[in-house]
């Protein structure tokens, strides 16, 4: 798994394009080696896509932090949302700045160890973040989303409970105002949180 987050150019290139429909909007990613979930769209972000809650995309700014080969930053650049995709992964950059300009989305796709390079605000920050980056990191990019958020912005993250979500849930009770486990389905939670 540590290949996910570090830029093995040595590692052979097979790249698939992956189709998929979330909450009728028909969109496609590409997935390769030494990029999580190669070959499909996972069903933690699938349940995140499909439990985010959103209003007036068109007016509003997101950060898909961790982005990998795309998948959030690309379906939520196709509903409207002024979109910001980083990744540590050159390779998982490279893949959705090609799946973003094929189907003639916007986003800007940049390279970000956590919240190294970003230097705005957001309504929104939806991540599935990378559990196995360990827990130092994990909380770097969790907790610290709260100095990237608008005053009424929301993070969403998708987590399994066999990783930790209940304890990663009391945790972020002790940072933000509102923390709130929207949905559960085969042990992944689905968790939104507000500072004000």
């Amino acid at each position: 798994m540590a290949h996910y987050f570090t830029n093995d150019d040595n590692l052979k290139s097979e790249i698939k394009k992956v189709d998929t429909i979330i909450k009728g909007i028909n969109y496609y990613f590409y997935t390769d080696n030494g990029v999580f979930s190669k070959g499909e769209l996972d069903f933690g972000t699938e349940l995140l896509l499909k439990t985010f809650e959103y209003n007036y995309p068109q007016e509003k700014t997101l950060l898909d932090i961790g982005c990998g080969c795309g998948p959030i930053g690309i379906y939520t650049s196709k509903l409207g949302f002024a979109v910001d995709m980083s990744d540590v992964n050159k390779r998982a950059i490279h893949l959705s700045k090609m799946s973003l300009k094929e189907q003639g989305l916007i986003a800007n796709v940049f390279e970000s160890d956590a919240y190294q390079n970003i230097n705005s605000k957001y309504d929104y920050i939806v991540s599935n973040p990378p559990i196995r980056v360990g827990k130092e990191k994990l909380y770097e990019i969790i907790m610290g989303a709260k100095d990237y958020l608008t005053d009424n912005g929301e993070l969403w993250i998708v987590v399994r409970k066999q990783q930790g979500a209940e304890s990663l849930t009391r945790d972020m009770k002790k940072v933000y105002k509102s923390v709130e486990v929207i949905t559960k389905k085969k042990g992944f939670y689905i968790i939104k949180a507000l500072i004000t």
